[in-house]
């Protein structure tokens, strides 16, 4: 990936994040009023295939939540901008070979979805404390976890054409995948994220999210985040109750070519 100091168009870099990013903030601002909502929901900006140096004029813009679902991506600006005040996101499909690296920079894991990367982020946790233990450094606070939640309906995710798969844990296993997190040390259960099915109104979708979500919370009241909407339906998710939204393109505009 190679800095981007210009737009297509020739606009300053900076000046063009700065421009999307309030016109982002501007309709999280109408969504969270039309919704009745006195808060607004947090901004996780992704920045999955954009520089480093994008991230660094996002920090100089305000943004302080970032969300990347690549780990080796991730963990090379994580480290390149370690100088920043930054919260890194994880928010894509996790393998649990990676879950060491992961807990060095992530505060936040937004993708478990099985009992085998539950059991991974733990012990990582505890590698990762006995590590700084061993330099003299202080523990990390716990890694915040969400549990992703698969929206297809049963129909869809026994295989037909429409719902086409988007990641997560089957509804029925959320609770007892919540009570596993909250049980692991180093742990910190936070709440639920969820994509939107492709190919369908994402309020259907949400609404059930905040449902699933809302059980979740009778048993762990601490699980109140709910991780939902994106560039093209944060609106929805902010109606559905959104904590927070993770929004990649309309902020950063189209991905630049990977090399």
């Amino acid at each position: 990936m190679t800095p981007l100091e210009t737009t297509p168009d020739g606009t300053d870099r900076r000046t063009d994040l700065e421009q999307r990013l309030d016109a982002v903030h501007s309709r999280i601002t109408a969504a969270t009023a039309a919704a009745g909502r006195t808060r607004e929901p947090q901004l996780v900006v992704v920045t999955k295939f954009f520089p480093a140096t994008d991230v660094r004029l996002l920090h100089g813009l305000g943004v302080r939540h970032v969300g990347e679902n690549r780990d080796q991506e991730a963990s090379a600006k994580a480290a390149e901008l370690a100088d920043l005040e930054l919260d890194w996101h994880f928010i894509g499909q996790l393998q649990a070979n990676k879950a060491k690296t992961v807990v060095r920079y992530a505060r936040a894991v937004h993708s478990l979805d099985r009992d085998s990367l539950a059991a991974a982020l733990g012990k990582a946790m505890r590698r990762e404390n006995e590590r700084r233990a061993e330099l003299g450094d202080a523990p990390r606070a716990a890694l915040e976890t969400l549990i992703q939640v698969d929206l297809r309906d049963a129909t869809d995710a026994a295989g037909n054409e429409s719902g086409t798969a988007r990641g997560g844990a089957d509804p029925a296993e959320v609770g007892r995948l919540a009570d596993q997190v909250a049980e692991t040390d180093g742990l910190a259960l936070r709440g639920l994220m969820a994509v939107a099915p492709l190919g369908e109104d994402p309020t259907p979708a949400f609404e059930r999210l905040a449902r699933i979500a809302e059980e979740v919370r009778s048993n762990h009241p601490q699980a109140t985040w709910i991780s939902a909407g994106m560039s093209h339906d944060l609106e929805q998710a902010v109606a559905a109750g959104a904590t927070h939204l993770r929004v990649g393109s309309d902020v950063l505009g189209p991905r630049p070519p990977v090399l």
